[in-house]
């Protein structure tokens, strides 16, 4: 049985920081573990990514050191299966917005009798204890709407959970703000410390999406754990940018931030 690594770096208590693939690049993963991060995340609900490539992307990190998560846009059990049966270490569930979402969540990566996992390893390497196979899964789900914010401690209170992981430009957008507000508005910052307490008190893990390293460092300043500070796309360009300007002085343009 191959131990979850997100496991072990969440035993160590601090925060620990991500970098967040959106496309099918076969060097993202390799090059954030050799620049010292702690976990990618594959995003499967706004990136250029389906199970099938997550699938190819874990097999490719099973002997690289760096933990595994991925952002799934729903709680339904079969692509869920699928990417844990493929040895992801995590699951990250957005926009769940009540207590019987998040228990759906759980139960897609749980066995019978107490879930709904259907039992189908992809990988030699995780073995066929069905015991040991669920107890190396953690389980997110993302706090990201108002409605999800007004049921955040019915949310925390769910068994199986792991933890919760904020994503800032849509809890930004569900209040009334622009995405660009999201770490600027009060009643937004508000909110964020708010899910992170909440969920601290709760005994869970707390994560949110940064987008950058100064607003990384703010987020484990406020308590949150596990911070994801960019994409693949966001560091090429940056990195792209750093590059010309040094070649041209050209000054650096744009570097959008990914939620």
């Amino acid at each position: 049985m191959n131990p979850s690594r997100l496991q072990a770096v969440l035993g160590r208590r601090e925060p620990m920081w991500g970098g967040w693939v959106v496309g099918p690049t076969m060097l993202g993963p390799e090059e954030f573990a050799a620049a010292g991060y702690d976990y990618v995340g594959f995003d499967v609900q706004h990136g250029y990514l389906d199970d099938a490539d997550v699938a190819l992307l874990l097999r490719r990190v099973e002997h690289v050191p760096i933990a595994t998560v991925v952002r799934l846009p729903s709680a339904d059990p079969a692509p869920i299966g699928r990417v844990l049966d493929a040895g992801a270490d995590a699951v990250i569930i957005a926009m769940v917005e009540s207590a019987e979402h998040a228990a759906q969540a759980v139960a897609a990566t749980r066995y019978a009798p107490g879930g709904v996992r259907s039992f189908g390893p992809l990988r030699a390497s995780l073995g066929l204890d069905t015991t040991a196979l669920e107890a190396r899964v953690s389980v997110f789900v993302m706090i990201e709407t108002a409605r999800g914010l007004g049921a955040v401690d019915d949310i925390c209170a769910v068994p199986g959970l792991t933890g919760v992981y904020v994503g800032p430009a849509d809890l930004a957008i569900s209040m009334g703000f622009r995405p660009a507000d999201a770490w600027t508005q009060p009643d937004v910052g508000g909110a964020m410390a708010a899910i992170q307490s909440t969920a601290t008190s709760a005994g869970l893990v707390t994560g949110i999406h940064a987008g950058t390293g100064k607003l990384g460092k703010a987020a484990a300043a406020q308590g949150y754990r596990m911070i994801t500070l960019t994409s693949e796309s966001q560091a090429l360009r940056r990195g792209a940018a750093g590059h010309l300007h040094d070649a041209t002085g050209q000054a650096e343009d744009r570097q959008g931030g990914y939620h």
